[in-house]
């Protein structure tokens, strides 16, 4: 007869030997062990209901010790009460909010909270695998970066298919005959490539931006540039920072021995539909793109024409387009698409500014 072993039952086997060997270690007169001061503040993305098994890979798979600040945009009742209980099971800081708000605006209001040495910012949709936080952490160490970014996958199976893995980001002036352009270029490193193919021959590297979605910061770098800017509502928010922050003469790596998952869904509720039509509504997003582009004095060229001709398009392809291609069976009707689209719009518009009105 062979014995089962309960996988929970051994993994709180696990926490509560590192738990007792760090207290051993701490009341003895043994040689005192350095331990990170890291505060992973928690952020939603752009839905609610991947809260629970995001969480659970943070703690699953993260045997560093870290602070963590969760922050509770109105969330629907059924999470509330989840993250009540979890915050007194494991002891994190959770913070709540009567409205929705950007993701900027929440990073920001973590940073108010943390005091350690560095923070953490991860989405609320994101699954870590083992390891990852140790990674970051080692390079940081090791290289003196400001900034530490995973290796970002995206979608099913995990950590598998790259979104991202560093980029390259430049401001510079292009001449036109006698008229000078000033652009942004940017690209990202390995994007749709093989992570498992690739997990040997990748190395970290040096960067110039990386995604908000999960990167390690030291904290300091925000007494220089100041918080995340508030009025980048939902898209170019991770350039603005990584540019604020090789101005400052601060460094960026992607340690793609690090790997994290961002998990996309069609938002199923209420709740998720009602932040997610508000986080990518063309309201917010045009209202990014015109104060990014004055911000850094760029001319409003083809790149940013094509930005602006795209309005949508994340809620178009998170929601609207698989939401009818189930609807009718795999087939695309061409009218119908067109249809839906206008009135898509047409809510995303009123969510907007119902909540544009509730804010002032």
């Amino acid at each position: 007869m062979t014995n089962k072993i309960n996988p929970a039952l051994l993994y709180a086997l696990e926490m509560n030997t590192q738990t007792l060997t760090r207290r051993a270690v701490a009341s003895s007169g043994a040689k005192k062990v350095s331990f990170p001061s890291i505060t992973l503040i928690v952020a939603p993305r752009e839905r609610f209901s991947y809260v629970q098994p995001s969480l659970d890979s943070i703690y699953r798979h993260t045997h560093l010790p870290f602070k963590l600040i969760y922050i509770d945009v109105d969330s629907p009742r059924y999470l509330r009460r989840y993250l009540a209980q979890t915050a007194a099971d494991r002891d994190f800081t959770l913070l709540r909010t009567r409205r929705f708000l950007s993701p900027n605006q929440v990073r920001n209001l973590g940073l108010k909270h943390a005091t350690t040495d560095y923070v953490l910012f991860i989405d609320n949709d994101m699954h870590v695998s083992p390891g990852w936080l140790e990674k970051l952490w080692t390079c940081a160490q090791k290289t003196d970066a400001t900034v530490v970014s995973p290796l970002v996958c995206v979608g099913k199976p995990l950590h598998e298919r790259i979104l991202m893995a560093g980029g390259e980001i430049k401001l510079f002036l292009e001449t036109n005959g006698q008229k000078k352009y000033r652009r942004l270029y940017k690209e990202c490193h390995l994007v749709n490539r093989s992570a498992s193919m690739l997990k040997h021959q990748l190395q970290p590297l040096v960067c110039d931006y990386a995604e908000l979605h999960c990167m390690l910061v030291k904290r300091t770098i925000f007494d220089q540039i100041g918080p995340l800017d508030e009025k980048l509502l939902n898209t170019h928010e991770h350039l603005d920072f990584c540019l604020m922050v090789a101005q400052a003469g601060g460094t960026i790596y992607c340690e793609p021995a690090s790997v994290v998952t961002y998990v996309p869904e069609m938002p199923r509720r209420w709740s998720d539909l009602s932040y997610f039509m508000l986080r990518w509504s063309d309201a917010w997003e045009a209202e990014s793109l015109i104060h990014f582009q004055k911000k850094w004095g760029l001319d409003m060229d083809r790149d940013f024409m094509e930005s602006f001709n795209r309005l949508g398009h994340q809620r178009h392809q998170l929601f609207l387009l698989p939401l009818l291609r189930r609807l009718m069976a795999g087939r695309r009707v061409t009218w119908l698409e067109n249809l839906a689209i206008r009135l898509e719009q047409w809510l995303s518009e009123y969510i907007a500014h119902r909540y544009q009105q509730k804010s002032s």
